[in-house]
């Protein structure tokens, strides 16, 4: 039902079934994964109304698993990528995977998948840093940039009161550097690309 990729390595599509609804990969040598990818294998869809809850368990410092929520994938979403590397020193969470005793060798992580209700999913919050940026480079690359040019430009800013006449330097008041970078921003999150235009 199904799948577990990481890169470098062999697909896994043998997922060890430890309920009726929950099912977990095995991830060693997990201190040296930055991302995994769950998906459906498309020959057994979920039940109308259910989804798959995806979680990731490390070793804590005492070998105790440490659980923590990456997502969710779904017959409309059969497919995700999540981001795993800083994940290694947080907190666990609540999970369906506390019961069980589930074996297991001190440095093997796992990825689980518990099969729940659409609106159970709904309501679930993953780990924020688990989320694989669907923001492209140059996209990211020019909103670093508006950000670093709007912060430098901030940083001369000074009140009428402190100007001091100089007749050959012109003055641009910050408003308007204001107004260029939300929209520069605005544009951007319209469309990527509208500066080819």
């Amino acid at each position: 039902m199904f799948g577990c990729l990481v890169a470098g390595r062999l697909v896994q599509t043998a997922a060890q079934q430890v309920a009726e609804d929950k099912f977990v990969f095995d991830l060693p040598d997990y201190e040296n994964i930055n991302h995994v990818v769950v998906f459906m294998l498309g020959t057994v869809p979920f039940p109308e109304g259910m989804g798959g809850s995806v979680y990731f368990s490390y070793p804590d410092s005492n070998g105790v698993p440490q659980w923590q929520l990456l997502g969710f994938v779904t017959n409309g979403k059969p497919s995700a990528i999540f981001k795993i590397s800083g994940l290694k020193s947080g907190e666990g969470s609540q999970h369906p995977f506390g019961a069980m005793n589930i074996v297991r060798t001190p440095s093997v992580a796992q990825i689980g998948i518990s099969v729940e209700l659409l609106d159970s999913l709904a309501q679930q919050t993953p780990v924020g840093s688990a989320a694989v940026s669907s923001v492209d480079s140059f996209t990211q690359f020019t909103q670093k940039m508006l950000d670093n040019f709007y912060n430098f430009a901030s940083s001369f800013a000074l009140s009428q009161a402190q100007m001091t006449p100089n007749p050959s330097e012109m003055f641009i008041p910050a408003n308007v550097v204001l107004k260029w970078y939300e929209n520069f921003q605005r544009r951007l999150a319209q469309n990527p690309l509208f500066w080819k235009t």
